[in-house]
């Protein structure tokens, strides 16, 4: 993959990586230790053993270290320089500094992790998005994406945008892309104390053979 040039940040986005750079260690410490099972088993089991795994915006890298762990091998990225410093160390190989926008794969992994990481991305620039995820898989592979249970953007007091998504929004949502196929979808409770009982909606998409 060549390296990407530099793309100019829109505000709302520079705010939400603003953020993670500024706030990176302490959302490192936070995260890191998360046990997400639930979701982890549905998606290995359709990646196959030793597998090629994207890790979209990898945040401490904590699933990129589990799948290491497991034997598959991992490519890792992440918006926030800071978040990619710390899961390189975390996980022992390089992350890349990269932006959604940036990236430029074609038909290379047997599965994409992006968990709780689309949901930054603005819902006009989201189609796009998808596309170069469609692009980056192998036919017939299968990605896994987790968004906060809602149904539109917001904003938050220190900066971050959210896209967020219900059932319906997110299947018809899905339904304009005719190269996936949504296999699953699911919802789960937010374990972690500061999320007061919010509600995470997990899907799971193959691309077409």
């Amino acid at each position: 993959m060549n390296e990407p040039s530099p793309l100019p940040v829109p505000d709302g986005d520079r705010k939400t990586l603003d953020y993670y750079d500024q706030r990176g260690q302490d959302f490192f410490d936070r995260t890191v230790g998360l046990n997400v099972p639930h979701i982890l088993q549905p998606f290995l089991e359709r990646v196959p053993h030793g597998g090629h795994i994207l890790d979209a915006g990898c945040g401490s890298g904590r699933e990129s270290k589990l799948f290491l762990d497991r034997g598959y091998r991992v490519t890792a990225f992440d918006g926030s320089a800071t978040m990619a410093r710390l899961a390189s160390a975390y996980i022992g190989q390089p992350v890349q500094h990269l932006t959604f926008d940036q990236m430029n794969f074609e038909g290379e992994f047997d599965g994409i992790w992006a968990c709780a990481t689309l949901l930054h991305v603005p819902l006009n620039d989201l189609p796009g998005v998808f596309e170069r995820f469609i692009r980056a898989l192998k036919p017939g592979s299968v990605w896994f994406a987790s968004f906060k249970w809602g149904s539109g953007e917001r904003q938050t007091e220190e900066g971050r945008r959210f896209t967020d998504f219900d059932d319906n929004t997110f299947r018809a949502f899905a339904a304009r892309f005719p190269a996936l196929t949504l296999e699953q979808l699911w919802q789960n409770s937010d374990g972690r104390p500061e999320a007061q009982g919010g509600l995470w909606l997990n899907a799971l998409l193959r691309r077409q053979p």
